[in-house]
């Protein structure tokens, strides 16, 4: 397929990396022009300052970029000369407004959007084993999953178009809640005087084995916070969350504490740490009180 790949960051790049390797023509574009630039270098590909130079070239526009404003910059540019039949698929964590709105806006023109928020983190997207969820058409979903395999694992039509984004903050709820469940273990283990080791060997096969406990526990344990999905990103999607619980009626009260608790890591200087460092949070309170 024909492809322009707009958002090249940490996510984004390797997924087009993926779609380069899977055969397909792809042209990079980023707000930033020299990443674009060094991706066209790195994969033997070509990058362009404005999708209006391709859209009417392209059979897919593949968005990966950072929330609902940029979204509308994107497609608002590229959509007026995108032939009909093609398919805009939008990786980004938006809101779901937006995504139905895209959806309309796209729809007038003949070409599909799919809401297509992704799970698995940087280390899925080099690994082209992210997961996958879908809002929109299912007509044009089975027109872009061979494309989609190029970087996925799993791949799930949810529904119309929002449904990727509202499964993406169910998403968001349960990781929430499980690092902070992690962090307050992992915390509980070093006040006890415990081997947080031992520990983790001792219940990380049982119940509470989780994937966050397989690859955040020793870090935590360690105060290491400095890789993976970043606590500003995180706020940005809980924001998200709880804006739509109050449009929905649901009742959100872990979510929204372990949303001010985060808050609390940003004041810390933790804004780009990963998200378990709610531990920090709780060494720095453990800390306080020693000192007191």
């Amino acid at each position: 397929m024909k492809i322009a790949f707009s958002g090249l960051g940490v996510m984004g790049a390797p997924m087009a990396g993926h779609l380069v390797k899977a055969g397909h023509e792809v042209t990079g574009h980023n707000r930033s022009p020299e990443k674009a630039r060094a991706w066209a270098s790195a994969n033997e590909s070509r990058a362009v300052g404005s999708l209006a130079d391709v859209s009417g070239e392209i059979e897919a526009l593949i968005l990966c970029v950072g929330n609902d404003a940029d979204v509308r910059e994107v497609v608002e540019a590229a959509l007026p000369g995108m032939r009909v039949g093609a398919v805009i698929i939008d990786h980004t964590t938006t809101s779901a407004k937006v995504a139905r709105e895209m959806a309309d806006l796209a729809a007038a023109r003949n070409v599909a959007f799919l809401d297509a928020p992704v799970s698995g983190g940087q280390a899925g997207a080099e690994a082209g084993q992210l997961s996958i969820m879908i809002g929109g058409e299912a007509e044009a979903l089975a027109k872009v999953e061979p494309v989609l395999a190029a970087y996925a694992k799993a791949i799930r039509h949810m529904g119309p178009a929002g449904s990727g984004q509202l499964t993406k903050m169910a998403n968001q709820i349960a990781i929430a809640g499980v690092v902070q469940g992690l962090a307050e273990a992992v915390h509980f283990a070093q006040s006890a005087g415990l081997d947080t080791d031992a520990v983790y060997e001792a219940i990380s096969k049982g119940a509470a084995q989780s994937w966050q406990m397989d690859n955040r526990w020793k870090t935590a344990a360690a105060g290491q916070f400095d890789f993976g999905f970043a606590v500003d990103w995180m706020r940005k999607d809980l924001g998200l969350v709880l804006e739509e619980a109050r449009d929905n009626g649901s009742h959100l009260a872990l979510t929204a504490l372990v949303d001010q608790f985060y808050s609390e890591v940003q004041a810390m200087g933790g804004s780009r740490w990963d998200t378990s460092s709610l531990a920090a949070r709780l060494q720095s309170r453990a800390r306080k009180s020693g000192d007191a």
